[in-house]
């Protein structure tokens, strides 16, 4: 829980404790919150730009595709390429370079995720063929991966365990607002610019602010957190004055508990990704990992169904496309439907940004899954209905499934994993889990074409349900609750037995 009860001036403390600790006035009241300083809210900004920019490029990407295609003459084959190296990019990023973050710093791997975000992006603008296209998208695709347990780990570790669920996912719903946003230049740049190099305006728009990006976080300071961890506690301690640097000053004075040098966590079970599936972690890797991977399956089969909604609510697509303003006509309505289907994403993150740090993380997951499940049974309900009631079905299925999703499982998954794991591990295990997940999108983007001739709509609804039934089951039975839970006691929450969480 919160450090409520402070020691007394001088005596040596966690970062946490000095983190969490309630200013008090000079007649010795102590205020309700613990307000946030310049530096803290720099690295909020700075991590929910970058979360921004990863909405931006990738919904803007899947405008300009269309005209990509036909620039470079891409083939069906190809296309799947493509999808293929921002996936492979994400997988590689979230474990290799996400995972790196426990080695060399949390602000370290912050800028160099951003460094390649930035130059990737700029080159994009100069692809002139479809291996160099590829290639980019790749690069993106790695600074995204690396993004997910990063941008959360510079967060969490910087700020009062009280607020950090509304403020991890206050910063994680700017991917949805970048997503708005990228669809709604694409839209612009397709208005104005109706001709195929457009595309390379729209990812231009994003260089300079990414870069500007990039340059700010030079200037934040490393967690100190996770120096303390590593057994640097004097560079710990001029970190933590950085990062609680206010006025009036308070904490007048930071003494930080010795530790080992060189500790690194290794007397908690070590720092190897083995150490993720020894007895003491595995319970916090299933449930970080097992429901992220069940939610991408659903909410990437449901995408499965998207042309089928969008084309009845906004219209036809043009059957076959005969020239360019066919092309840019398409290209126009798919932006259309990509920006309602990110409003519903954005009023769904606003709900769990509200009441993940008042209901728990674990209550709203499994209410999540639960209500994904209902809305995809409304879903199937539509297959043997014909006439003017089977839209509305479905699209109220969908609805209910994309709301339910991003109020619980898309983002408290998201929260879990940065969460459930000590800080000597933190990054592998985020890491792992983001990667773990995006197995499950992979699956679904080569096999749910397949299944969907095989077995059919009905069967498939049927399955996804099933996937989101399990995926509220899981969470149930391995549940770490970590709302309002410090950084210095979730390792310790996260070993208690898997039994006795779930009875409780």
């Amino acid at each position: 829980m919160p450090n409520d009860v402070n020691p007394a001036p001088g005596e040596p403390r966690t970062v946490q404790h000095y983190i969490d600790e309630l200013p008090m006035w000079p007649d010795g009241t102590r205020l309700l919150s613990t307000p946030m300083t310049a530096m803290q809210r720099l690295i909020w900004l700075l991590a929910a730009a970058g979360k921004f920019f990863e909405g931006y490029v990738v919904f803007m990407t899947g405008v300009a595709l269309p005209l990509i295609a036909r620039q470079f003459d891409i083939s069906p084959a190809q296309n799947g390429f493509i999808s293929a190296a921002s996936l492979c990019g994400i997988l590689i990023g979230a474990v290799g370079l996400g995972s790196l973050s426990d080695q060399f710093g949390r602000k370290s791997m912050f800028i160099v995720e951003m460094i390649i975000f930035t130059a990737f992006l700029g080159a994009a603008v100069f692809c002139t063929s479809f291996t160099s296209l590829v290639i980019c998208l790749f690069g993106l695709g790695l600074a995204l991966g690396c993004d997910y347990p990063t941008a959360h780990m510079i967060i969490s570790e910087n700020i009062p365990s009280t607020s950090r669920g509304k403020l991890v996912l206050g910063a994680f719903a700017f991917q949805a607002v970048g997503a708005l946003c990228g669809t709604a230049v694409g839209y612009a740049v397709l208005v104005v610019l109706p001709k195929l190099d457009a595309w390379r305006w729209m990812f231009a728009t994003a260089v300079v602010p990414a870069l500007a990006v990039t340059i700010g976080r030079f200037f934040i300071t490393e967690s100190a957190n996770w120096l303390h961890t590593r057994g640097a506690t004097d560079r710990a301690t001029h970190a933590a004055r950085r990062l609680l640097l206010r006025k009036p000053q308070y904490p007048g004075n930071i003494v930080l508990m010795p530790q080992p040098s060189g500790a690194g966590g290794h007397g908690h079970g070590g720092t190897s990704f083995l150490s993720l599936f020894s007895p003491r972690y595995l319970r916090a890797t299933i449930l970080a990992s097992v429901p992220w991977f069940l939610q991408d399956l659903s909410t990437y089969g449901i995408g499965i169904f998207t042309p089928t909604i969008l084309a009845a609510a906004l219209g036809k697509e043009a059957d076959h496309v005969r020239s360019l303003s066919d092309l840019i006509a398409n290209d126009i309505l798919a932006a259309r439907g990509a920006a309602m289907i990110t409003l519903l994403l954005i009023v769904g993150i606003a709900f769990a940004v509200v009441l993940a740090d008042k209901l728990g993380r674990i209550r709203l997951q499994i209410v999540g899954f639960i209500g994904c499940a209902v809305g995809l049974f409304l879903a199937s309900l539509s297959v043997d209905i014909t006439g003017a009631l089977k839209i509305p079905l479905i699209f109220t299925g969908f609805m209910l499934f994309n709301f339910m999703t991003n109020l619980g499982p898309n983002a408290q998954t998201y929260l879990l994993a940065g969460e459930v794991f000590p800080t000597a591990i933190r990054g592998k295990g985020a890491g792992f889990a983001a990667a773990f997940a995006k197995i499950g999108a992979v699956a679904t983007a080569f096999l749910f074409p397949i299944l969907l001739v095989s077995i059919g709509t009905r069967w498939l609804l049927y399955g996804l349900i099933g996937a989101s039934l399990l995926g509220a089951a899981v969470t149930s039975w391995f549940r770490i609750e970590t709302t309002g839970v410090d950084l210095d006691h979730i390792g310790e929450a996260a070993e208690e037995p898997a039994a006795s969480k779930a009875a409780a």
